[in-house]
C-alpha cells in the first residue's frame, strides 16, 4: 500500500482534544502493526513556542535533534511511544521564513510570490513523508487552531490540494467538533457540528470522520441526524466522552471503533490490535493500592500544563508502583523561611522543575534547603539543578551571596555561570543548549542503580551550568557529581549521598517518560516519596 495520511482538524472551539484524539488514533494504529508518525501544524507566526511565557502557550517540549516544539508533541510521544524531530512541528513562521528565503535566494524565478500557489506548496512539501517510508506507515497530522481561523486558511487550503494530489483513497480528514448540553432545555445540539462541517465544506474540504466532544453520549438518532447533515456514514460519527484517565481515551476511541472505520475510509485491513499492556496500566492506574504526596514548586503553577510533561511522568512512576501521585502545587513566589514548613510539611517529596528568570527564585530555593535539611526526597531538573547548587553552596559551604549570573551577575560567588559557547548570543529563540546529549554516571551514585549502565542519554534545554571552578568545593562538602559529559566538562547531575534519596539533573528526564515505561528518575524519586511516607 501506498503511505497513507490523516489529518486531525478542530472546530467551533478550541481545547476539544484534537491532539488527544490524534495521538489515541495513533496508538490504536500502531497496536494493530502499523508503523505512525506524528506531526503538528500550528497556525501561529512564531518560528516556534521557545519564545512563549509558558503562562500563556504551556511547556515547551523538545525532541531528541533539538526542536522546541508545541506541547502536543508530548502527548504523541507518550501515546505512540516514537521519538519526533524537527520536521515533526511545523508553523507558519517556518513555512514563511522558507519561503522568504527562497524569494531572496531568486528561487522563483522573478515571479510573484503569493499565498497559492508558493505557501500552500511549501505547506504541501512538509506533509510528504520520505521516500523511502516504510509502505506500511501511517502519518497523523493534526492542524492546531479552529476550522475557519483566517490563519488556518493557507493549510486547509492545502489539504484540499494535497488530498486531490495522492488521491483520496491515500488521505481522508478527522474533523474533532463539539455536540453541546443545553441544560435549559435538557438537549444535545448538533448545529455547532453542523456549521463547522459546513465551514470545511465550503473550503473545498469533507470530513470522512466525526469525533464528536459531548457531555453525554450521543444515541443512534443523534448520530444519524449528524451524518445526514454532515454526509458521513452513521458509523464514522465516534462519541468522544471525559474519562477518567488520559490515556483511558484510546481504550474509549477503540470500543467507539475510530480505528475501525479510519482503516476503512483508507481501504487498508484493520486486524485486532494488541492493547493488553496499555488495557493493565489503565487498570493500575485507576486501581492505586497506596497514595503519596509530592509537591511541585514553580512559578508558572496558575497554567499546569507548563508542567504538563513533569506531573505525566510523576503519574507514570505512580502507577508503577501502584500508588496515586497527588501533587502540591506549589507557587514559589509564595514560599518563604518564615512558612516553607506550614507549606510542605504535610508532603513526601519536593520537585523544582525548569524554567527562566528571576521570579520566584527565593522560593524555590528555600524549598530545597527545607528538603535537605529535612531529609525529604527531592528531585531538582534544570533549573531545580542549578539553584540546588546555589542552595548548597549559601547553606552548606558558606557563602551566602552564590548565586547564578542569570540573577545576580554582581555576586562574587557565580557558583551557575552561562555556558562559554553561549556568550555573545543575542537571539533568543532556538539558541540554547537543545536536544539529547550524553552522560556518564558515576557508578557508586544511585542514577547509576536506578538507570542500569553508566550512559546515558537524556533531552535538555537550558543556557547556563555549574561553575566549574566550585567543583572541588562542592565535593570537599559532600556533594556527589554523579554525572557529566563524556569530555568531563559539563556538570550533568548531582547527588547528596548523606540523604536518603536528593539528585537534580541538567536534563529534562520528563520529555522521555512514557505510561507504560515510567523514567528511571521518577520512579526513584516517587518510590522513595512513598517509602517517606510509610515512615512517617
Amino acid at each position: 500500500m501506498a503511505v497513507k495520511y490523516i489529518f486531525v482538524t478542530g472546530g467551533v472551539v478550541s481545547g476539544l482534544g484534537k491532539g488527544i484524539t490524534a495521538a489515541s488514533l495513533g496508538r490504536l494504529l500502531k497496536a494493530r502493526g502499523y508503523k505512525v508518525i506524528s506531526q503538528k501544524f500550528d497556525p501561529y507566526v512564531n518560528m516556534d513556542p521557545g519564545t512563549m511565557n509558558p503562562i500563556q502557550h504551556g511547556e515547551v517540549f523538545v525532541t531528541d535533534d533539538g526542536a522546541e516544539t508545541d506541547l502536543d508533541l508530548g502527548h504523541y510521544e507518550r501515546f505512540i511511544d516514537e521519538s519526533l524531530n524537527k520536521g515533526s512541528n511545523v508553523t507558519t513562521g517556518k513555512v514563511y521564513w522558507s519561503i522568504l528565503n527562497k524569494e531572496r535566494r531568486g528561487d522563483f524565478g522573478g515571479h510573484t510570490v503569493q499565498i497559492i500557489p508558493h505557501i500552500t506548496n511549501e505547506i504541501k512539501d512538509r506533509f510528504y513523508r520520505n521516500p523511502d517510508a516504510k509502505d506500511d506507515e501511517i502519518a497523523i497530522i493534526e492542524v492546531g487552531g479552529t476550522v475557519g481561523d483566517i490563519e488556518s486558511q493557507p493549510y486547509m487550503e492545502a489539504i484540499r490540494q494535497f488530498q486531490l494530489d495522492v488521491g483520496h483513497e491515500n488521505c481522508i480528514m478527522i474533523h474533532v467538533t463539539l455536540i453541546p448540553y443545553l441544560k435549559s432545555s435538557g438537549e444535545l445540539k448538533t448545529k455547532p457540528t453542523q456549521a463547522s462541517v459546513k465551514t470545511c465544506q465550503s473550503l473545498g474540504i469533507q470530513p470522512d470522520i466525526l469525533v464528536c466532544r459531548s457531555d453525554l453520549p450521543l444515541d443512534k438518532a443523534i448520530k444519524d441526524k449528524i451524518a445526514s447533515f454532515c454526509n458521513v456514514p452513521s458509523e464514522c460519527v465516534i462519541q468522544n466522552l471525559d474519562v477518567d484517565v488520559l490515556y483511558e481515551v484510546v481504550l474509549a476511541m477503540e470500543h467507539e471503533k475510530l480505528a475501525d472505520a479510519a482503516c476503512k475510509c483508507l481501504h487498508i485491513p484493520c486486524p485486532k490490535p494488541d492493547l493488553d499492556d496499555w488495557i493493565a496500566m489503565v487498570d493500575n492506574w485507576k486501581h492505586p493500592q497506596k497514595k503519596v504526596r509530592v509537591a511541585l514548586v514553580g512559578k508558572y503553577v496558575s497554567l499546569h500544563d507548563a508542567y504538563i510533561s513533569v506531573v505525566e511522568s510523576l503519574k507514570h512512576a505512580g502507577v508503577a508502583h501502584r500508588a496515586d501521585v497527588e501533587i502540591k502545587w506549589v507557587d514559589s513566589e509564595l514560599v518563604t523561611k518564615e512558612n516553607v514548613a506550614e507549606i510542605l510539611g504535610d508532603v513526601s517529596g519536593i520537585l523544582v522543575p525548569g524554567g527562566f528568570g528571576d521570579r520566584g527564585i527565593e522560593g524555590m530555593i528555600e524549598a530545597i534547603t527545607y528538603a535537605r535539611e529535612n531529609k525529604i526526597p527531592y528531585l531538582g531538573l534544570c533549573l531545580g539543578m542549578q539553584l540546588t547548587i546555589v542552595e548548597f553552596v549559601r547553606n552548606v559551604v558558606g557563602y551566602p551571596d552564590a548565586n547564578s549570573s542569570e540573577f545576580n551577575p554582581s555576586s562574587s560567588h557565580q557558583v551557575i555561570h552561562i555556558m562559554p559557547d553561549q556568550n555573545g548570543v543575542t537571539d533568543l529563540g532556538g539558541t540554547l543548549r537543545l536536544g539529547s546529549y550524553p552522560c556518564v554516571l558515576d557508578k557508586s551514585s544511585k542514577a547509576y542503580q536506578l538507570y542500569g549502565t553508566d550512559h546515558i542519554n537524556e533531552r535538555h534545554r537550558h543556557r547556563y551550568e555549574v561553575n566549574n571552578d566550585y567543583r572541588k568545593v562542592l565535593t570537599d562538602h559532600g556533594m556527589l557529581l554523579s554525572g557529566l559529559s563524556p569530555d568531563g566538562h559539563i556538570v550533568e547531575m548531582i547527588e547528596l549521598p548523606d540523604h536518603p534519596w536528593f539528585i537534580g539533573t541538567q536534563a529534562h528526564p520528563e520529555f522521555k517518560s512514557r505510561p507504560n515505561k515510567a523514567h528511571p528518575l521518577f520512579l526513584g524519586f516517587v518510590g522513595a516519596a512513598i517509602a517517606h511516607s510509610e515512615e512517617a
